[in-house]
């Protein structure tokens, strides 16, 4: 523990670009590690790079993200001891914050200070690293320019400054997003946010190419978190942010969303389909397209009503949103891939967690497709609903007044 809260403080005082740095000093000091290394998945979520070069100032080589024993810590979410020569060992272990999946910290250090209870030691540290990495990029770039293996575009720059988390987890649900092209997105987005009682879930298929994709986007998020965080229902969030395209393009430009509201204690779900995104639901491995009352997108008329449609999730659901760069995109010979194939690309990804479902989808998207980058923005989400666990029942007044006794 001692340790522990050594390595806390020194994450905390350190430079926002020195964090990994910080860390280092107190891995070699205290846990007789010989080297550390951050990883950083890329925005495609397709590779592992490396944050810092080796001492000789060459960077190690990017490493696929179902590879080795890296790769493994990263998708199984769970830490990997990998032997090395010499009585070492090296330690790779999730740097994951709230199910967000950031990266993977690999330590080398003497096989016999790498016992199962230093290894959970490690596993918390690097816990606590994914939290102040979190609050160091408000200040410096440096981990941002890290998971890049190529430039953004500036539509693509602007897109992902707009996005929450690629995944996010509680008791009740997991989440799990992916963007392509993911260096050169338009207009498509998701967005999330959940407080002690609703969870809401939004999923943009976006209008237009480049820039003005992207700001039209922009809009459009930022006026349905304003009326949001006004404490204002779905459909009227949704006739605000209408109110509020319309004003700016008058009619020209609009924005294809579906909106989604749950209320976690029940599992009710409210929906607003205003556009082309589609829901489809796997319940007992069947998956269904979602049957949604098609409305008006966002901006296309001055003032336009919104409906909420109610269904009730059971546990073990899961939820696919995809944008019309999913289910409609033409393979080589012009057949479009359509929900059929769809439903194989779902349920080939089954037993994947909810984080790791929209990377396949879209892998096996692009061997459809025929070619690695899409004409199309390609957009998934995918929520796995588990429901609210019961709280436990008060002990009966007899037994608390027993374990009162005891203790």
């Amino acid at each position: 523990m001692n340790r522990l809260v050594t390595a806390g403080r020194a994450l905390r005082s350190a430079a926002a670009h020195e964090v990994p740095e910080a860390l280092r000093e107190v891995l070699c000091a205290h846990y007789a590690a010989e080297t550390a290394e951050l990883w950083l998945a890329d925005y495609g979520a397709a590779v592992l790079l490396p944050v810092s070069p080796t001492p000789h100032g060459v960077a190690p080589e990017p490493v696929p993200v179902r590879a080795g024993a890296l790769g493994r810590a990263y998708g199984a979410q769970e830490p990997q001891v990998e032997r090395l020569d010499g009585g070492r060992v090296c330690a790779h272990l999730p740097v994951t914050v709230r199910g967000d999946r950031l990266g993977v910290l690999s330590v080398t250090l003497p096989a016999e200070a790498a016992g199962p209870d230093r290894i959970c030691e490690l596993a918390e540290l690097a816990r606590l690293l994914g939290h102040e990495l979190l609050v160091a990029e408000r200040d410096t770039d440096r981990y941002l320019q890290a998971r890049r293996t190529d430039r953004l575009t500036l539509a693509a720059e602007m897109q992902w400054q707009l996005l929450p988390a690629r995944s996010c987890a509680r008791d009740a649900y997991a989440l799990g997003a992916q963007l392509e092209p993911a260096y050169a997105i338009h207009g498509d987005n998701f967005d999330w946010s959940a407080s002690a009682d609703h969870l809401m879930v939004y999923v943009t298929n976006g209008m237009g190419e480049g820039i003005e994709a992207s700001l039209l986007t922009g809009l459009g998020i930022n006026a349905l978190r304003n009326a949001r965080r006004a404490g204002i229902p779905i459909a009227d969030q949704a006739a605000l942010a209408d109110q509020a395209i319309h004003a700016h393009y008058r009619g020209e430009a609009h924005l294809s969303v579906l909106l989604v509201d749950i209320e976690l204690s029940t599992g009710r779900m409210q929906v607003v389909d205003a556009g082309s995104p589609r829901m489809l639901l796997l319940r007992d491995r069947v998956l269904t397209a979602v049957d949604l009352e098609a409305q008006l997108p966002l901006g296309m008329f001055e003032e336009t009503d919104y409906v909420a449609q109610e269904f009730v999730l059971e546990p073990g659901d899961r939820l696919l949103f995809v944008s019309d760069g999913v289910h409609a995109v033409p393979g080589p010979g012009g057949e479009i891939y359509g929900e059929r194939a769809l439903a194989r690309a779902v349920n080939s990804a089954a037993l994947l967690p909810a984080a790791e479902v929209p990377a396949a989808v879209l892998r096996e998207l692009s061997g459809h497709r025929g070619r690695p980058e899409p004409d199309d923005d390609a957009l998934v989400v995918c929520l796995d609903w588990f429901g609210k666990p019961p709280r436990p029942r008060p002990a009966p007044p007899d037994q608390q007044r027993h374990d009162a006794d005891e203790e």
